[in-house]
């Protein structure tokens, strides 16, 4: 595997985030989920590699309060559209002109939203998302707003219980993270007719997580629907993931 690089910048509040970088050739971004992390989302599965091997330079940030970037307290470093304002910090950090960019979960999100914004990448990847999770952010967000208000209460085996054992693994700071909830903005379903840069949406086949991904795509001008196997947990540890998303990009 080739040996990934650590790059830090300057968030759109001047908070200090980083990225981790692999790979040689045309800019892909792609941006994990929530809890999560690049090294989780996207390196430790060979994701990464699977892109860079087809000639990509794949750029994964950690979004605030995740992963290597800092992890604020202050609500004043949470308002609406907080990361998707970082990403597009870091794309100007980079002064990215050209490039594609890709999100899985709350990444996808931010990916949305920071077109809903002006980003005008040429491809666009849409992983571990639906239709729901876009224009309706309430419900993801009442779920982890529990998890985060009631950690060590729940029955083992639940939702809750799982995403609390995720974030375990990751070291997440629950004070920060309890935070990120509140940058949340829907989306109006007319913005997502606005997005007609070809489009992949790839999620796992019992992923309903975040609601329809097949409804997602069908909001989407020029998208096409991926499944591959898995849940919202577990299509992230499947090579059918990444292959799926170097195979877009490539094509």
């Amino acid at each position: 595997m080739a040996a990934t690089t650590h790059h830090r910048f300057a968030g759109f509040d001047g908070a200090d985030l980083g990225w981790t970088e692999l790979g040689q050739g045309r800019p892909v971004v792609l941006i994990h989920g929530y809890f999560s992390d690049a090294a989780t989302n996207w390196i430790k599965y060979g994701h990464a590699e699977a892109i860079a091997s087809r000639g990509f330079r794949v750029i994964m940030p950690d979004l605030r309060a995740h992963g290597i970037s800092a992890r604020p307290h202050d609500p004043a470093a949470y308002p609406p559209d907080a990361l998707a304002m970082d990403g597009e910090a870091l794309i100007a950090a980079l002064g990215l002109s050209d490039y594609d960019l890709g999100g899985y979960s709350l990444g996808a999100r931010t990916v949305i939203r920071m077109m809903a914004r002006g980003a005008s990448p040429r491809r666009v990847v849409l992983s571990g998302m639906g239709l729901a999770g876009v224009v309706d952010t309430g419900a993801r967000a009442g779920h982890f707003r529990r998890v985060l208000t009631g950690l060590g209460s729940f029955a083992r085996g639940s939702p809750e219980w799982m995403a609390e054992a995720f974030l375990k693994t990751t070291g997440g700071d629950p004070v920060a993270l309890l935070r990120i909830l509140g940058t949340f903005v829907d989306t109006d379903p007319a913005a997502l007719a606005q997005i007609v840069q070809p489009a992949l949406v790839v999620s796992g086949v019992d992923d309903a997580d975040n609601g329809s991904h097949a409804e997602l795509a069908a909001a989407l001008p020029n998208a096409t629907l991926v499944e591959v196997p898995g849940n919202h947990m577990s299509a992230v540890t499947r090579p059918e993931l990444g292959a799926a998303i170097a195979d877009f990009l490539a094509a």
